[in-house]
């Protein structure tokens, strides 16, 4: 089975966009990373393996099947598809994921430590403390399991000496999904300069958790 890649698809459109956006954000260098979404026919467009950034466009994405099928789309699919199709497989309501290599983030998950939810803005978008998956080979279905099983109540995982994944209802939200980790664990590092973090409230914290749950709920 194959199709035919329409360019003016605006799934195929915000995934460009984001992915250019991931890189002017300081999120990824080179071509590490990788971004996707969910199309209307349920299949998953992928930017292509090994591009630059700048020469992302909505018509050169790897349209996937949900089984890893290339369907279309002049571009070659990451080698970490598998992650990507994973977090399709597993939760309905996600339409768009990002991988990144933020430096901050990237700090945590190097010295394998999960990033503490002390600000209540991390809560309310990422739903609590972001964990650090263990490690397994990029690209691997290993791994792809492994960062779906961090995923039901989270936005985000750290990949354990790797990067950072992270889960929306669209790129676009997942990208600031991505934005609001980074932002975190600068704030997180900060603060461990200056004496220690010091948590929220339980009470605060649990509250603030399920506002997350009920967003993701209508995703």
């Amino acid at each position: 089975m194959s199709i035919e890649v329409d360019p003016l698809d605006p799934v195929h459109q915000e995934v460009a966009e984001v992915s250019q956006q991931m890189e002017q954000a300081g999120l990824v260098v080179g071509t590490a990373g990788n971004v996707s979404g969910r199309r209307s026919d349920g299949s998953v467009c992928l930017t292509p393996s090994s591009t630059p950034y700048p020469d992302v466009t909505a018509g050169n994405l790897a349209v996937l099947s949900l089984d890893g099928e290339h369907l279309g789309g002049s571009g070659q699919p990451s080698t970490e598809k598998a992650m990507h199709l994973a977090c399709y497989n597993a939760f309905e309501e996600v339409g768009g994921v990002v991988h990144c290599h933020p430096p901050h983030a990237s700090m945590f998950a190097v010295a394998h430590q999960p990033i503490p939810a002390s600000i209540e803005e991390v809560i309310v978008y990422v739903g609590g403390d972001v964990a650090v998956a263990d490690y397994a080979t990029t690209g691997t279905d290993e791994l792809a399991a492994e960062v779906v099983r961090h995923l039901a109540d989270r936005g985000a995982v750290l990949m354990a000496n790797h990067g950072l994944l992270c889960v929306g209802k669209s790129p676009s939200d997942a990208l600031h999904t991505a934005l609001v980790v980074e932002h975190t664990a600068k704030i997180m590092f900060g603060a461990r300069v200056l004496g220690g973090v010091v948590p929220l409230p339980t009470k605060i914290a649990k509250d603030f958790a399920g506002i997350y749950g009920y967003i993701r709920s209508t995703w």
